[in-house]
């Protein structure tokens, strides 16, 4: 493993053990929130009414803040589903990823935000890209923080179950080894092993979920695991 992976890998762990999301999305301050203009304003305000307007007198409905998010990417993060509706039929890239290459569906994975999701997911947006700096899923993200609503949502519109980072996780290795063992993160094991992942796929040093789960003690994951036929 080169050095840049260890200590991304440590960085993760460590997130994980503070209840951080891992490589940490990024929301607008409210410095920012308070020099933005245009659509950017009214998706952060929630004012379907401008963006209308805005997108009429031809407004780019995919313009970049300085940290690369476009007035979706502020909606999701704001949780503005007017919003959001409006942008969307105003031409917005609903797969478009800012500068830590989230995607809006990623954004609401990782805020446990199901509302929003499932509005996304109906608007058109994928649960299927590949997002954030190590190369993961929505998927990913939220078996890792045992979002298990997201989950299941995200396995219903086609996720990816099997996607592997580039730190040689799934997301059910990730619901193991960044959760607590908590009925969150029993559920996430629950509903991606009840959906058919595959639990023989192992990490980069040859452990498999079911042996991630053993040197964890954690019970309940091993015993869904076991009756799966894990090895």
């Amino acid at each position: 493993m080169t050095a840049r992976r260890t200590l991304a890998r440590v960085a993760i762990v460590l997130a994980a053990a503070v209840g951080l999301p891992a490589a940490a999305q990024t929301p607008p301050s409210p410095a920012e929130a308070a020099r933005y203009a245009g659509l950017h304003t009214a998706a952060w305000q929630g004012d379907a009414a401008r963006i209308a307007q805005l997108l009429a007198g031809g407004a780019d409905p995919n313009s970049r803040d300085g940290h690369g998010r476009t007035p979706l990417h502020v909606a999701a993060f704001a949780k503005r589903r007017d919003a959001l509706r409006a942008l969307t039929k105003g031409g917005a890239d609903l797969g478009a990823l800012e500068n830590d290459r989230y995607d809006a569906v990623t954004i609401a994975a990782v805020a446990d935000d199901e509302a929003t999701l499932a509005l996304l997911l109906e608007l058109g947006a994928s649960a299927k890209l590949i997002t954030s700096r190590y190369d993961g899923t929505a998927l990913i993200a939220a078996a890792h923080l045992g979002h298990d609503g997201v989950v299941r949502q995200l396995i219903k519109a086609g996720a990816p179950l099997d996607h592997v980072n580039n730190l040689h996780w799934t997301a059910l290795i990730e619901s193991i080894v960044l959760g607590q063992g908590g009925p969150r993160h029993v559920a996430t094991v629950q509903a991606l092993v009840g959906a058919g992942a595959n639990t023989q796929l192992a990490d980069r040093e040859g452990r498999t979920p079911l042996a991630l789960a053993r040197s964890r003690v954690y019970e309940p994951m091993l015993q869904i695991l076991l009756q799966a036929g894990a090895r």
